[in-house]
Parts: structure tokens; sequence; C-alpha cells
């Protein structure tokens, strides 16, 4: 008889436990279809709690899953689909958003297994080959990242959600946001996020602190914020005129959301009026306005759009709307694409977690090209992360701003500022006498860019320091009595970054010969081999950056052979260099041969006494003291002897053009 009892409670216990379980069900499916995936996701906890059927079970996770997926619970999400997938859930979907969640996560290994294992049993599935792509572009965007400066603005965020934020009148010095924190008005909870209702709000940067002053209810009147949700605002460029989300709720039935407008006067709102623009859709929401107020954009899930939630365009004219227009597949995808921002230099901005992205929602920028074709491009990192990041706002005309973002660090939802610096670029020369390698006095730096800049800086103490623009290619041309020039070239085009540019620049003095390097013949010949032809290019350099000298092309030999003989191919070699150089150009009167053959013996400079440690400066490389040496030295002098060179003869050359021959 007792055991009786205990079967009877046993079996009682366990029918009103699968009714509970049941019920919890039922209420977590209503729930979940209305868009209350908080409230579904407690309702389904407690009836997989209580559920003792594997079927049952498997259906509670694989919907907790997808309400944790969708509010953004990215790792709750992966743990539920996981459970699923063990427990045999049979629709490869399920394997898909495993792998998704995966990579939001960061366990590529994981995650790319799982895409593979998915692919096998889906061949060429483009959303798997896209997550694929992603985690490949994920690892480029962090290795390069952009030059945004983050930071969290801590005395705006609170423990809640704090998000979407505008700048009243495009100034940065007055934001309008939206947040679920206790200020907000009413009681009730968001049956979405288990927060209460957001409100809009208002902070404003108190310039004797240098910092935001506590936010406050945008309106206490409960003109705008009322018991219902209220967020995601747009102004008009004066910030006058406010279009804002409202949600609505019903314990039954989905009420979706609609936008409201508003204006102010004298700080005081007006009744906010329904805009109908989207007729019997479920969402209207996440308004922005182009900054002309001629567009306005927002988010819906109307029919003809790419799947999801879409962003739309309408055209405003005088206060009245036009017909509203999907943005195209280029925006929008099978995902959702929200929190769109009109700039303006007429870019638009948008989260979406269709398109190729780090984390769950990235931030993305849309360009158009003159032929009105749009381009997407996602901003990067640090601006996205493997976290939710959305609603972006700019100053206007700065490239500055501020969005949000649940990233690591985050308490919620919260705003976070970002500057990209303006890009400094400067040039630091060195200006040295390349003889004695000491910095040189006096020098004067001439300075042409394309920009049409062409002025003079003198240098101090050998340095030359300047700021130069962007988007210029300059020549620097050092210069100095007594000293031939020396020039070098940068750009500022296209630069990704901000940058120093440091070189030296050599004036070589013009009191004494200049040996040309690499000037190389055929043994006992005037013809000049290919090396040697390179090296001169050099020198016809040096001409042209130096146009007022007039030079003496000297060849020498050594002492080997005859006098005469030496003299001779002296000579020829010489004017062979001379008529190479006329052959590119250079001015025939700025030009004479002269060949010493053996009897100008090289003087040892200082260049050549580091090089070679037998010479000292000032040694004249004489037969007699060539013939003190070493054999193998002996070689080495005399081909220092053997050398092609040139002098200045004068720095007044102008050049002069005859007069065209009668006929």
């Amino acid at each position: 008889m007792k055991h009786t009892k205990i079967a009877v409670i046993l079996l009682f216990a366990f029918v009103l436990g699968a009714c509970s379980s049941a019920k919890y069900g039922r209420d977590a499916l209503l729930s979940k279809d209305i868009g209350e995936y908080y409230k579904a996701i407690e309702q389904y906890k407690k009836a997989r709690k209580k559920e003792k059927s594997r079927e049952k079970r498997l259906e509670y996770a694989i919907n907790l899953a997808e309400c944790y997926r969708t509010i953004g619970l990215y790792d709750y999400a992966a743990q539920n689909y996981k459970f699923a997938i063990r427990l045999g859930y049979p629709d490869n979907e399920a394997l898909l958003h495993y792998a998704d969640m995966l990579r939001i996560t960061q366990d590529y290994e994981e995650a790319t297994e799982t895409y593979r294992t998915y692919l096998d049993s889906v061949p060429g599935d483009e959303r798997a080959l896209a997550g694929l792509e992603a985690m490949r572009l994920t690892q480029e965007w962090v290795a390069n990242p952009t030059r945004h400066i983050i930071n969290p603005i801590k005395e705006i965020n609170s423990k809640e959600s704090d998000f979407a934020p505008v700048f009243v009148g495009g100034r940065d010095n007055e934001i309008i946001f939206t947040s679920s924190r206790k200020a907000a008005t009413g009681n009730k909870e968001s049956m979405i996020t288990g927060q209460k209702y957001t409100d809009l709000f208002r902070a404003t940067f108190g310039v004797q602190r240098q910092k935001w002053q506590p936010p406050t209810l945008l309106d206490e009147s409960m003109m705008i914020n009322t018991g219902e949700e209220e967020g995601a605002s747009t102004l008009s460029s004066s910030g006058e005129e406010m279009i804002f989300t409202r949600c609505l709720y019903n314990k039954t039935q989905p009420m979706g959301s609609q936008l409201f407008s508003t204006s102010q006067s004298r700080s005081s709102w007006s009744d906010p009026i329904k805009l109908q623009i989207v007729g019997d859709s479920i969402v209207a929401a996440h308004p922005a306005l182009s900054s002309d107020g001629s567009v306005l954009y927002f988010v819906s899930d109307m029919k003809g759009g790419q799947g999801g939630k879409d962003i739309w365009m309408v055209d405003v004219n005088g206060g009245a709307f036009g017909k509203p227009v999907n943005m195209g597949s280029v925006i929008n995808t099978a995902g959702d694409e929200m929190f769109p921002f009109a700039r303006d230099n007429g870019e638009l901005y948008f989260a979406s977690n269709g398109h190729i992205g780090i984390g769950g929602f990235d931030l993305f920028v849309a360009r158009k090209n003159d032929d009105g074709v749009w381009t997407v491009e996602n901003m990067g990192s640090p601006m996205n992360s493997p976290s939710d990041d959305f609603g972006i706002a700019f100053v206007s005309g700065e490239n500055k701003g501020m969005f949000s973002s649940n990233r690591k660090g985050s308490r919620g939802d919260d705003i976070y500022s970002f500057l990209v610096p303006p890009k400094v670029y400067q040039v630091e020369a060195e200006i040295f006498d390349k003889e004695t390698n000491s910095h040189l006095e006096g020098a004067t730096v001439r300075v042409i860019a394309t920009d049409g800049t062409n002025l003079k800086v003198r240098a101090k103490n050998g340095l030359f320091k300047m700021k130069l623009k962007q988007g210029n290619e300059y020549v620097f041309a050092a210069f100095k009595d007594g000293y031939l020039r020396d020039k070098a070239a940068v750009t500022t085009v296209d630069l990704p970054d901000s940058k120093d540019f440091r070189f030296n620049m050599y004036l070589t003095p013009t009191d004494a010969p200049i040996k040309i390097d690499n000037i190389n013949y055929e043994f006992g010949s005037w013809e000049l081999l290919e090396s040697s032809k390179h090296a001169l290019d050099t020198l016809v350099q040096i001409l042209t950056l130096n146009p007022t000298i007039t030079i003496e092309l000297m060849a020498h030999t050594d002492f080997v052979g005859s006098d005469q003989f030496n003299f001779d191919l002296s000579q020829k070699r010489a004017q062979s260099v001379v008529d190479y150089l006329i052959e590119k150009g250079i001015n025939s009167q700025r030009l004479v041969a002269k060949g010493y053959g053996e009897t100008w013996p090289k003087t040892v400079t200082r260049e050549l006494a580091k090089r070679y440690d037998f010479l000292k400066r000032n040694d004249e490389l004489t037969e007699e003291f060539i013939g003190k040496l070493a054999p193998e030295q002996q070689e080495i002098a005399k081909a220092i002897n053997r050398r092609t060179e040139f002098r200045v003869l004068s720095t007044d050359f102008i050049e002069r053009f005859d007069a065209e021959p009668e006929r």
C-alpha cells in the first residue's frame, strides 16, 4: 500500500511537471514569435528544466539558441547550439549558426572545423564561405588597424544600456541618446532585453570642467518619453526637429515600432505625430535624416526588402513624405541592416550582421560614386570588435563622433567616442659637406611642390625642417655657393597615416676635382662599357640639378706605358664621356674634355684613407710613392690613379639659343 502511494505521488508529480513544461513551452513560443526574446529565454529555461522528453529538450535548446543569438548573447547561443547538435538536431542551419557563434566569440579553430563540416553537407553555401572569409579578413583588420582613437564616455554610460547617440545641431557639446537606465520613465521591463523600457536622454559637455555632465531625461513632461519605449532618434541640422522611434507592446500580439515627429520651441517639444510612411509594416525604426533634410533613411521589415530588417529611404518635401524605396542589395542583405546615419559628406553609415564582419553587428560605410552606384566597406578594427558595434554619429564637418558597442570592457551597450586625428607630415633633413662629413652652415633649401609651392628656406646649423601638406609631391634642392647641389623628393599622396620624412643631403665642394665612380673602359680603349654609362647618368643628374655650371672632364691614367700613349688615351676617354653627356641632352658649351695622362697623380682624400689603411690623407700617388708599396698595394694605387673626374670651371653659365636662320 505504501509503495502504491509513492507511485501515485510520483506519477502525479510527473504529470504536473509535464503540464507545466508544456505551458512554459507554449508561453515561450508566443513570446519568441512577438519578439519578447528575454521573456522567451526565461520561459524556455524553465520548460527545459522540467522537461523529460529528449525531443522537447532538443526543441527548447534550439529555440534558446535562436533567442540568444537574436539579442546578441553569442556565448550562450553557442552553448545551446552545441547542446542541440549533440542531441542530434537534424537541421543543418543549426550547424551553420553554431559556426557563426564560434567565429564571433573568436574560437576560430573550432569555427573553421564547423564551417567545413557544414560545407560537407551543403557544398558551396555562400554563408559558410563568407564565414570563413570573415575570419581571414578579421585577422587582416586587426593586424592593420585604422587610425581611429576610441574611448568609452564614462560620465554618460550607466550599468544599463546606453546607445544610439546623435549630436544636437551637429555640434560636439550636446547629444541625445537612448538609455534604459534607472532614471527612465515608467516601471515596465522590456521582454526583449530584460531591462527597463528605454527613453531619450540629453547630455551636455561642461566646458569649464572639460567633461560630460550627468545625463537628464530629454522630456520630463511625458510628451516624448512615455510609458512605452522611446529611442533611436535623428535631428534636423538645426536640432529643432526630431524624428524618433517608439515601440509598442501587447501581451498577445506584436505591435512593432513606429516613427514619430516632433519639433522644439523655447526648449519645449511639441506633441509627437506618427509618420505614415510604412503602411501596415510591423517595423519602422532607426530614423536618419540627410544633412539637408531632403531624405529620411529608416529601418523596416516591410515587403520588398532583401530579407531581415533593411534600410529604406524616402524623399522629404516640405514635411510630406514620398514612397519608401529599398536601398538595394548592395547595402541590404539577407541579415539585418540597422541604425543608419547620413553624414554631411554624403556617406551612409549603418550596422549589419549580414555583410562580412568581425562580430555580430559591425559598422559599415557606404559611398556613392558619380554614377550613383553604392559601394560598402567594413570600418575595420578598432571601430569594430567581436561584439556588437552600431549606432554611429559624426560631428558635422569633422572626422570624430560617437558610436555604441557592447565590446569587452562595456557594462552592456555603452557609448564610445571616436576620433581620427589629422594626418601630420613633416620633413627633417640634415645637410652635410660631403668632403668633411660635417654639418654645412649657411645652406639654403628650395622647396617645390605640385600644389604650386615654390619657396626658399634657410637651414639652421645644417638642419632643415618644415611641415608638409597632404596630397602633394615635393622636391627639395639644397644649395650653397661653392658647392654642388643635392636634392631629395617625397610624396604625401595617398599615405594611410601621418609620417615623418628624414634624410641626409650631401653638398660636394667645387674647389677640388670630383671623382666619378665606376667609369670603366676596355683595356687600352676609350670605348665606354655599359656599366660606365649607368654611372655617368649620375653626372647627368648633377648637371641638370646645377644648370649654371660648366665643367672640365678630366681623364687620368697610371704610369704604365709611354707618356704620349697615355696622353692620347686619356684625351679620347675624356672626349667619350663628353660625347655621352651631349647625347643625353647636356649643352656642349658646358663641357670641356681634357686628358692628363699620368701627369696628375691622385691625392688621397679622407674617404680613400678610411678605405685603405696603407694610405694617409694627402698622400700623392706618384710613381715613386707607389714603387715603395707592396705588390698588391701597388695595383690598388695604380687603379686609383686610373680615374675620370670633373671640376667646376664656372658657375654663371646662361644657356643661349641661336636665332633661327633666315630662309
